[in-house]
């Protein structure tokens, strides 16, 4: 008997280029055989297409159904009733034509933020864009992003848009030939750089950075993880204290100029306000010098140490390389702002190899060259509604309708959304506070989601179409800096009844007299074929290959000509700052910006504001003269404007920091509904082992976690960390301060050891694995719990920690539990 061999597709996804095969029950992939190191996350594909949590067939809330449209609390816990699509689909189209004839197309929300697919005409984003643009005549949108939505408003008025100074700026194959230092503020993790929206034929980042290294590039990592850049680099690690990073930046700045090694040509032909920042840094304007004497203390860093690493950059091809997660904290621009302040005080800007790069290595599509030719995507029509959020206001828009907000220097007012349109995109996996978002989604008179399985947001929805994952559909793969063009063939058969968005949304157009203008007449096939002949019109224009659909589509993918490597805009400006000017007022680089000055708010340059300062461990920068002070009001994120849901005070009246990330790559740890929660945790574990001090031990590890932020000097939250605690170690090591003896260290680890009254008995394995011991308050703690019953029950019957068998190998369990 003689088996088939599976035929291999071409496909695409954000975490890479890959191939695979469908027999009717089993799915195999393999990745591009161009690919020098490909993500492993396509391994996941044949767990997710017939996964169980698919969605299958159109479903109803059943109170909406009963009820009718309407704010309801059952939201988001409620029931579904299963219906047929024509029943489903007539349901929706009335409810859109009441909003729309009621309250208008501006009550309509359709920022569905998310990825979706990877391909370039089922992105479920540009697909819910066009219907109502098309059909319902505009939507309430969204702009930046999650990822950058503090910077994103901020570099315009500074250097430039994110696309000139992440895109289209430094790139690997500068870093290789020219860069000598790279000081990677917030670390360049790859695990960041295994994705990007629109998918990567090859991941090079790891193997750039090794070849850097091997030439003598210095890589230094300021980050409180070590594992933020790969061991590739032989990398140099800072570990500075989270959110004091423009301190940092400062107090190398300060030495720079201090031994007069700042270039003073380029400040004076390639920027602007560098006189009044020169006041602010040397502490003419506020009476404090920002040197590393001070920046040190603040940073958790040895002066000496800035002094000589400032001092190491003069001379050099510097790169200075500031991570998104520097920005995800409060007053998040001062670090991007100070990245390039930097960077243009070295006199670095535009040269190759260095200068300043905005979030490299955050997505595989940064640090390369563009393409030659532009790439297929779908045109979403003309918005008539003119009102707009930042991305990461959606509850604050929800529950807060009609009261005003400010944003990137404009008053603006929350609309009143009715309904809401989410396709391809879950905020359940990326908003802050997730218990007031679902009270949000709780205030609409309607959720609609188009899913692929049943997500924390479809749990929340009125009703929910089925759609097709990625392998069940043909699509363009491509992205503007990636050669490959890739033809997404289908791989399987669409899952239960679900159906492609675009067949969804041109039955709904059809239900409410808009089907030509949103689908032109065309089907899926004829749109792909549409949307190539723009490519293959602009290869023919080049005189490079410009073969058929057809023919592209039976070659499986095409390599696009790309754009010589010519350094961007920063380039430009430094070889003639007249004729490249930046978009900026000035037409050069805003050291400081009377622009964001003219908005009123309190830090108009870049600079160490006292809140932003405050390490986590409540230490305060000498901004303040060195003394703890309270967060100024609604001053988080002056750019985004400050959120309303600080307007409840934390303790001593201080406000609670903006959603997102804390720190240096630190996040916030969040409160999930229950829909959310790990099922497989005890519900009443966290209640029974309570601290000391009476709270829960989860409750105690938010208070102390690193890079938490704490409300002040005299709370028992602000507790500075002991280095006699082995819970705190973590925060001294690679500090440049003394670790704590070992001999401490041993006792310590030894208390904790002991037999604790919080456990009935440690002689028996079978209660030492039911009952887990009160000293464990850490995950720290609960790995050397849990390393220490396995020793024992593979080497010990009776697990006592007094026991003198020679079996029990006391000895060499301490030992491996010191070491874990």
């Amino acid at each position: 008997m003689t088996t088939s061999t599976p035929t291999y597709r071409p496909h695409s996804a954000h975490w890479g280029v890959f191939s695979a095969a469908w027999d009717g029950e089993s799915l195999t992939v393999r990745p591009h055989p161009g690919d020098p190191d490909p993500n492993p996350l396509i391994d996941n594909f044949p767990g997710g297409l017939r996964h169980k949590a698919r969605v299958t067939t159109p479903m109803v809330r059943r109170g909406w159904l009963e009820r009718g449209p309407g704010p309801d609390a059952t939201r988001g816990s409620d029931d579904y009733v299963p219906m047929a699509w024509d029943e489903v689909l007539d349901l929706l189209a009335a409810e859109l034509r009441r909003v729309k004839d009621q309250h208008g197309a501006q009550t309509i929300f359709g920022g569905s933020y998310g990825w979706s697919s990877a391909g370039r005409f089922h992105h479920a984003q540009s697909q819910v864009h066009r219907f109502l643009n098309t059909t319902m005549g505009g939507y309430v949108r969204s702009v930046n992003s999650y990822s950058a939505g503090a910077s994103g408003p901020m570099l315009p008025h500074v250097i430039g848009t994110m696309e000139e100074v992440a895109r289209r700026n430094v790139t690997w194959e500068q870093i290789v030939e020219h860069t000598d230092v790279l000081l990677a503020f917030g670390g360049m993790a790859l695990k960041n750089s295994r994705v990007a929206s629109g998918g990567i034929s090859k991941h090079v980042e790891r193997d750039a950075m090794r070849q850097a290294a091997a030439r003598g590039c210095r890589f230094v990592s300021i980050s409180p993880l070590r594992s933020d850049l790969p061991d590739e680099a032989a990398f140099e690690w800072l570990a500075a204290v989270p959110n004091t990073d423009t301190a940092l930046m400062l107090g190398l700045v300060h030495q720079i100029v201090s031994d007069g090694a700042h270039d003073r040509d380029f400040l004076a032909r390639c920027c602007d306000g560098w006189d009044t920042f020169e006041d602010y840094l040397m502490g003419r304007s506020d009476g404090v010098a920002k040197s590393c004497t001070w920046a040190g203390p603040i940073c958790g860093l040895p002066a000496q140490q800035l002094v000589a690493l400032a001092r190491s950059l003069v001379g050099k091809r510097v790169l200075v390389v500031v991570s998104h997660s520097l920005q995800r904290a409060e007053h998040g621009e001062q670090p991007v702002w100070m990245g390039a302040v930097l960077g243009a005080a070295l006199g670095q800007l535009g040269l190759p190899g260095g200068g300043y790069n905005y979030a490299l290595g955050t997505l595989a599509h940064y640090g390369k060259r563009n393409n030659a030719v532009p790439a297929a995507a779908l045109p979403q029509g003309t918005n008539g509604v003119k009102d707009f959020i930042p991305v990461a206001r959606i509850s604050d828009m929800l529950l807060n309708p009609g009261q005003p907000f400010d944003y990137n220097g404009q008053r603006l007012v929350y609309p009143h959304i009715r309904l809401a349109y989410w396709a391809g995109g879950n905020p359940f996996h990326h908003h802050q506070d997730l218990n007031r978002l679902a009270a949000a989604f709780r205030t609409l008179d309607t959720f609609v989601v188009h899913e692929v399985a049943w997500t924390a947001t479809a749990r929340h929805a009125d009703i929910v179409l089925p759609c097709t994952m990625t392998l069940e559909r043909e699509d363009i793969g491509a992205t503007p800096t990636d050669p490959l063009v890739v033809a997404m063939h289908r791989i399987a058969e669409p899952h239960g009844l679900a159906r492609d968005d675009y067949d969804i949304f041109c039955d709904l157009a059809g239900r409410l007299d808009g089907l030509e203008a949103f689908s032109e007449g065309r089907s899926s096939r004829e749109w792909l074929a549409h949307l190539y002949e723009r490519t293959r019109h602009a290869l023919e224009a080049l005189g490079a290959e410009a073969p058929s659909f057809e023919e592209f589509w039976q070659r499986g993918e095409i390599t696009l000509p790309q754009r010589d490597d010519d350094g961007g805009v920063l380039r430009a400006l430094r070889s003639d700052p007249v004729a490249h000017a930046l978009k900026t007022p000035s037409g050069k680089v805003q050291i400081s910006s009377p622009t964001v000055a003219a908005f009123g708010y309190a830090d108009c340059r870049p600079s160490c504001v006292a809140a932003a300062c405050i390490c986590a461990h409540g230490r305060a920068s000498a901004v303040a003269g060195g003394q703890p002070t309270e967060h100024p009001a609604a001053q988080s994120a002056r750019l985004r404007g400050p959120q309303p849901s600080q307007q409840a005070q934390g303790p001593r009246g201080l406000h609670p920091p903006p959603g997102g990330r804390v720190g240096s790559g630190h996040r916030r740890r969040r409160r999930r509904p229950a829909l959310q929660r790990n099922r497989r945790l005890s519900r009443q574990r966290a209640s029974q082992r309570r601290h000391a001090r009476g709270r829960s031990a989860a409750a105690h590890r938010r208070l102390v976690r690193p890079g938490a932020r704490h409300a002040g000097p005299h709370d028992v939250r602000a507790r500075k960390p002991q280095r006699s605690d082995p819970r705190h170690r973590h925060l001294f090591a690679g500090a440049g301060l003394r670790r704590p003896a070992d001999h401490r260290a041993d006792r310590a680890l030894r208390r904790s050891l002991a037999p604790h009254p919080g456990l009935r008995s440690t002689r028996s394995c079978r209660r030492l694995r039911k009952r887990q011991p009160a000293w464990i308050t850490t995950t720290a703690d609960r790995r050397k719990f849990y390393a220490r019953r396995r020793i024992f029950s593979d080497e010990c019957q009776c697990a006592s920690l007094k026991c003198s068998k020679v079996g029990c190998r006391r000895k060499q369990a301490m030992a491996s539990i010191r070491a874990s």
